[in-house]
């Protein structure tokens, strides 16, 4: 922390410069470009191409075989930001309000510490990932070779959070974040004159009879020892009050923590949209996409950096979620292929800050010191220099 001081300024310069310019998904090319050219000059061989604008930098310092990965995500969000800072976006409709540019800033300012200092045995990984937010930029770089190309014994990942207060670490051994999925329903009845429902089949009635169903799922088929959400996100259909339409659409948001209980919600809502559907003598069609995985944190190395963080912070400053996040997180596709542990920083200062994803969201710059200078002593502990 002492050391980093002196390179406090340059890294909310970085984080400003990043927050200026967000790019959504698979489509961040100034960002890319921006943090190869900082890596370059401090000294890493830095590989691009995977998930189209994914950044490997690397690093070796002497004879040790062993390596470790850590993540920071690139990508913003569509939002139109209305935070009024003097640094706010210059891109229209879209804005870092999830804090990404504050976590890629950090990670730099880990590499630049790292660099400098030449106090580790091994090879650093710093994984600078796209499309966290919709794409599961993580699962293409994992397909597209990123541990086969650059091994990594253990990888790991942090993300801020504004409902923590500040500067406490969070932990979870097992489940921390939940696999969401998405089931879009299109009944399909017979239209006609809403003054004669009699000659027509309503969707409408039917889409109405499924939504209170599905409310049954988790309260009546999953177990009450198991976590589960099902969000009927949205409804639509017709036009006017007196035209009964041919279709009626609902989409449902889905979210989970076992394989088992992932196929159980699916199977069920399946059945309901299915069987509700011909009880008023028409059908619904069920497309069912699942997407993130739940992200699994490996005991062994969140052991290893609760221990550290409790050096680092003090052990008041580090806690355990009772509960995991119902979220959901593509740094799970990493923990899917190598152990590890992904953990929360909090950056509650005032019962004013905003949440994550919100247009007035600020990413908290008082954390760009504490999240470097934590990257930096987590990576020369995982690879202890040889004295």
């Amino acid at each position: 922390m002492t050391e980093l001081k002196n390179f406090d300024e340059e890294l909310v310069a970085i984080r400003h410069d990043l927050h200026q310019h967000p790019e959504l998904g698979l489509d961040e090319l100034w960002t890319s470009d921006y943090v190869a050219k900082k890596l370059k000059a401090m000294g890493y061989t830095v590989h691009r191409g995977l998930a189209k604008t994914g950044i490997v930098a690397q690093l070796t310092c002497g004879t040790s075989k062993r390596s470790i990965g850590i993540r920071a995500d690139l990508d913003a969000l569509p939002i139109h930001e209305e935070t009024g800072k003097p640094y706010q976006s210059t891109i229209e409709g879209k804005m870092h309000a999830c804090g990404h540019d504050g976590h890629t800033a950090m990670l730099l300012g880990a590499a630049r510490m790292l660099a400098e200092r030449k106090n580790f045995d091994g090879t650093l990984n710093l994984i600078f990932q796209p499309a966290e937010e919709n794409f599961g930029g993580a699962k293409i770089m994992v397909d597209e070779g990123l541990f086969e190309r650059f091994p990594c014994d253990a990888v790991f990942g942090l993300h801020n959070e504004p409902v923590l207060p500040f500067g406490e670490f969070w932990f979870r051994d097992g489940p921390i974040m939940a696999a969401v999925d998405e089931a879009k329903i299109i009944v399909k009845g017979a239209g006609g004159h809403g003054a004669h429902p009699e000659s027509c089949s309503d969707p409408m009635v039917t889409a109405a009879s499924i939504v209170l169903a599905l409310q049954t799922i988790v309260s009546r088929n999953v177990s009450p020892h198991e976590k589960a959400v099902v969000t009927v996100g949205s409804i639509h259909g017709g036009s006017a009050s007196n035209i009964i339409p041919e279709t009626a659409e609902i989409v449902v948001g889905i979210r989970s923590f076992t394989p088992e209980t992932r196929d159980l919600l699916e199977q069920r809502i399946r059945e309901i949209a299915d069987f509700q559907a011909r009880s008023f003598g028409q059908t619904a069609e069920v497309i069912y996409e699942r997407s993130y995985d739940p992200t699994i944190n490996d005991v062994e190395q969140t052991a290893f950096v609760r221990e550290l963080a409790k050096r680092f912070a003090g052990g008041d400053k580090v806690k355990d979620l009772e509960n995991p996040f119902m979220g959901s997180e593509d740094f799970a596709y990493f923990l899917n292929e190598r152990p590890g542990t992904y953990f929360f920083l909090g950056s509650r200062q005032s019962e004013d800050d905003k949440p994550l994803h919100h247009p007035q969201y600020d990413f908290n710059d008082a954390l760009l010191p504490i999240g470097a200078s934590f990257w930096t002593e987590l990576a020369e502990t995982f690879l202890p220099a040889k004295v």
